[in-house]
């Protein structure tokens, strides 16, 4: 993996995913090896768009790491209110801090950050685009559930406007995964999204209805329709609530099915699946915390657990 941003899941080779996971596996079976490896450092937490788990689960990261964190705040009270440009808002904070964790409403966000700057960036997601971190702890906890080889995974709901949809599709293609979507037509993949699945040779299927396909899977992942992604008001309601489950729908699943989401939920996964085994998001959105220690931990430097963390810096291209 690069060392000096995380803009993107497709920059991820096999080898980068494992590296991170591997390490993330050791943070969570022994999470004082790690304790204050980065003291002295400054993370600078950037978020243009509302967060929870993001941004709540960095700043747990860095702090278990002995990382002091940094928060913008909410918008409407920094001086991006006044105009000031992303690149000038980047270039600024840059001086306060030794890595940047950036969401943003416009996709390409990240990426532009990252020219700017000579920190680390890491992209929290920018619009429909990608969310890398957010793929990182998917396939963590995919692999801790069922391996990440011979698999065969559904992708279901916003496909469209669904940015964990998009990096976790892209970094699946390092695996050996049998990809199912299913959406609303309104909903389908973009074709950008396609066609580069399909350059990398993805088993890739596309379905309209989950029953057609459930019985087949041994990971289903739930995505909620994104009101505050759509251009048209109208379009999103005349999709809205399409595609749920309940403990019923997954009478006919395998029963070592896992069931995933990013979070949050709206009416996608009926509270009754929360009692079944199936249910997997709350442990997901848990695995947040190893995963994303590793993964601040890999990108500042960090090497094995008992010898002294590089620092970061000189390495930065």
């Amino acid at each position: 993996m690069r060392q000096d941003h995380l803009i993107t899941a497709t920059q991820l080779s096999r080898d980068d995913i494992e590296a991170v996971l591997d390490r993330a596996r050791e943070v969570a079976a022994d999470p004082a090896a790690y304790a204050n490896r980065h003291a002295g450092t400054v993370l600078a937490l950037c978020f243009f768009e509302p967060s929870t788990r993001t941004r709540m689960s960095f700043d747990a990261a860095a702090k278990r790491l002995g990382i002091d964190t940094i928060d913008m705040g909410d918008v409407d009270s920094s001086s991006v209110s006044k105009g000031e440009s992303l690149a000038d808002t980047v270039r600024v904070i840059e001086g306060y801090a030794d890595a940047l964790v950036l969401r943003h409403p416009s996709e390409g966000a990240a990426t532009l950050a990252a020219e700017f700057v000579d920190v680390p960036v890491i992209n929290a997601g920018d619009g429909a685009g990608q969310h890398p971190s957010q793929t990182l702890l998917d396939l963590h906890t995919i692999r801790e559930n069922h391996g990440l080889d011979d698999l065969t995974v559904g992708i279901m709901g916003d496909l469209k406007y669904g940015r964990t949809v998009h990096s976790l599709a892209a970094a699946l293609t390092n695996f050996d995964v049998r990809q199912h979507f299913i959406s609303p037509e309104s909903l389908r993949l973009p074709r950008s999204v396609r066609f580069d699945l399909h350059e990398t040779g993805a088993q890739v299927r596309e379905h309209e209805e989950l029953e057609t396909v459930l019985d087949e899977l041994d990971v289903l992942y739930v995505t909620r329709i994104q009101k505050e992604r759509f251009p048209d008001e109208n379009e999103y309601h005349r999709v809205a609530g399409e595609y749920r489950i309940d403990a019923e729908t997954l009478a006919a699943a395998d029963d070592d099915l896992t069931v995933m989401h990013p979070l949050p939920r709206v009416d996608e996964i009926a509270p009754d699946v929360d009692d079944t085994d199936h249910a997997r998001y709350f442990e997901q959105a848990h695995n947040g915390i190893p995963v994303r220690m590793a993964l601040l931990d890999t990108l500042l430097g960090g090497d094995e657990p008992g010898d002294e963390a590089t620092t970061m810096g000189a390495d930065h291209e």
